[in-house]
Parts: structure tokens; C-alpha cells; sequence
């Protein structure tokens, strides 16, 4: 484990601690490193990793925001949250909130992902779809001897992945 400020982290390199070294070489473009052959794909293309949640409460929230008195953000999330509900039906799409909700300081509407396909697919997908509107991607994770409160202060903080301008939070609803 690490520690950095607040929180440690474990190793990245756990599991590969007696790794044999990485090659120098370069691929064929010049820039990147030839890496060295797997016998399988990463575990984490068909699980979140731990300690994501795998369960009802999908592994990651995707909260859209849109200032509530701009009329045409507004158009355009409406447009948008139709358009997730058409496309993504296996996703859970939560309400169209025309106002500020808990720590989140304008209107917005929640995405639910529960595997990493789904991640994948919504969240390149919403790179290209989100227009002008910012989009918060933070994990739920699920921690034992942690408070719900402080797991719900970091991921919304420290493990959050921002598309668009970042919306400060007011972390004081957590």
C-alpha cells in the first residue's frame, strides 16, 4: 500500500512483482513500446475490479449536468436523456432533474453502468454525443470498515473522471 495525503493505494504492480523486465523495443510506429505477450486479456474487461460494486448499484454513476436556466442546454439534455433512453435501454436512466440535487450544484439526470462493456460503449459513446453539456463519471465502491460517507466524499472527489467542464460539488450533502 501506498499513502498519498488522505487516502493509500494499493500497488499497481501487485501481482507482477517478479515481473521480468520490460523490452526497450519500439513498434512499428516509432512511438509506443512492443509489450509482452499475454496468454489472456485482463480480468477487468469482464469484471470491474475490486472494489467496485458488481451488483444493483451498477459500478459507476454517469451524472449529466445542464445549467437548468440556459434553454438551449436544456433542449439538448432532454434530447440527449431520450436519446441514452433509446439507445442504452439496458442501462438504468434515472429522472430528468430540473434543478440542483445533494451535492450536485445544477440540474442534472444519472446513468447507471454495470459492467465494462457497458462503460466502454456509453462513455466513448457520450464523448462524441454530450454536446455542450460537462458529464461527472465517478465509481461506486464498496469498502469494508470504510464509512458510507467517506467512500461516497472520495469517489465523488478523488476517483471522479470529468468530460467537459468540471461543476465544483458541494461535497457537504455527503
Amino acid at each position: 500500500m501506498a499513502y498519498t495525503g488522505q487516502y493509500t493505494y494499493p500497488s499497481p504492480l501487485a501481482g507482477y512483482e517478479d515481473a521480468p523486465p520490460l523490452p526497450d523495443e519500439k513498434a512499428e510506429d516509432g512511438k509506443s513500446f512492443v509489450n509482452p505477450k499475454s496468454e489472456s486479456l485482463s480480468k477487468a474487461y469482464e469484471e470491474f475490479v475490486d472494489p467496485l460494486e458488481k451488483g444493483r448499484r451498477g459500478g459507476f454513476d454517469v451524472h449529466i449536468y445542464y445549467f437548468q436556466n440556459n434553454q438551449k442546454q436544456t433542449e439538448y439534455a432532454k434530447d440527449l436523456w431520450e436519446r441514452i433512453r433509446r439507445e442504452f435501454p439496458e442501462l438504468r436512466i434515472y429522472r430528468f432533474w430540473d434543478r440542483p440535487l445533494g451535492p450536485h450544484p445544477v440540474a442534472m439526470f444519472e446513468v447507471n453502468v454495470f459492467t465494462p462493456a457497458q462503460f466502454g460503449a456509453f462513455v466513448s459513446w457520450l464523448a462524441i454525443y454530450r454536446g455542450p453539456l460537462s458529464v461527472l463519471i465517478h465509481p461506486n465502491t464498496v469498502e469494508e470498515g470504510v464509512s458510507s460517507s467517506d467512500i461516497e466524499r472520495r469517489n465523488h472527489s478523488e476517483r471522479v473522471i470529468w468530460m467537459g467542464d468540471r461543476v465544483p460539488l458541494d461535497l457537504s450533502f455527503i
